[in-house]
């Protein structure tokens, strides 16, 4: 069998992620009938119907839920070589990513001022985004919170930080010195996209079985003292986050009954090298969680 094309690849999930072949062709910039054209030879080098095509768009057949699989798959290991080899050609560098509010500035100028012809250059990442950036070598290593994604991730944990409790300031729980889960488990909690990050935030499933009543969902961390403000949801946050700290009309309150989170560092699985070590040993050094000045 002649070996796949990648780009008629990338036009099936295309296809299938639009379930429509219009829709797929606009998106890739593509004449439909060409894009139909070349999904046809595709199930014809295949021996397989991918697609079952209706007047109302496209669905996929058992075999084209299959290959849907492999083929997301096959165009991620694709990127990644690409990326590797790019990353490859320029090791005398080190990309580092950092969550929240998190601090790598000083590492980074260490690094810098030990390392001076090298380039350390540091962003900011929202931990979602945190293994696609490090799989396709956007970045070299993260120091993050968790919860992410970290298949294929080599991760080192730095410390753990406790979950609090904000409400705003006038509150029925606002200055207590600490409450539990049950004090809280009838308000809305603010949500987030991903199902993992939103279970660890909303303390899904609850130890009594009980379901919290549906909040808010955001993409952005800083909107969720926005919807705590104004009164629509609670929300958990770590600690050392700044928002309860740099406004008045919101506090936190620790929780006692829940599991803290973590701050990591994370990096590819199996990659060394100069550089990553010494981020590393001067990331365990330095952040520690103790409080800030």
């Amino acid at each position: 069998m002649p070996d796949l094309d990648l780009r008629v690849v990338r036009y099936f999930v295309a296809v299938a992620e639009h379930e429509h072949f219009g829709r797929a062709a606009s998106a890739l910039h593509v004449a439909q009938p060409s894009l139909s054209r070349q999904i046809r030879q595709l199930e014809h080098q295949l021996g397989v119907a991918l697609l079952d095509r209706t007047p109302r768009g496209t669905r996929l057949t058992p075999a084209g839920q299959s290959f849907l699989e492999r083929a997301r798959q096959l165009l991620g290991d694709a990127e990644a070589a690409v990326a590797s080899a790019r990353a490859a050609a320029k090791p005398d560098a080190l990309a580092v990513g950092f969550g929240g509010d998190l601090i790598v500035t000083p590492i980074v100028r260490e690094l810098a001022h030990r390392f001076p012809e090298t380039q350390v250059t540091a962003r900011h990442i929202e931990a979602r985004h945190v293994r696609e950036a490090l799989v396709h070598h956007e970045l070299d290593v993260v120091v993050a919170r968790t919860p992410f994604d970290t298949a294929g991730l080599a991760v080192q944990v730095l410390y753990d930080e406790p979950r609090v409790l904000v409400v705003p300031v006038g509150h029925r729980l606002a200055g207590k010195e600490s409450v539990v889960l049950a004090d809280f488990a009838d308000e809305p909690l603010v949500g987030v996209q991903d199902p993992d990050a939103d279970a660890f935030w909303r303390v899904l499933p609850r130890p009594d079985g009980r379901v919290p009543p549906p909040g808010p969902l955001i993409n952005d961390p800083e909107d969720k003292f926005e919807h705590v403000a104004s009164g629509r949801a609670l929300t958990l946050a770590p600690a050392s986050r700044t928002g309860p700290q740099r406004r008045s009309d919101i506090t936190a309150v620790p929780v006692a009954d829940i599991p803290p989170l973590q701050v990591v560092i994370a990096h590819r699985d199996g990659e060394d090298g100069p550089l990553l070590r010494a981020f590393c040993r001067a990331a365990r050094a330095q952040l520690t969680g103790a409080p800030r000045e």
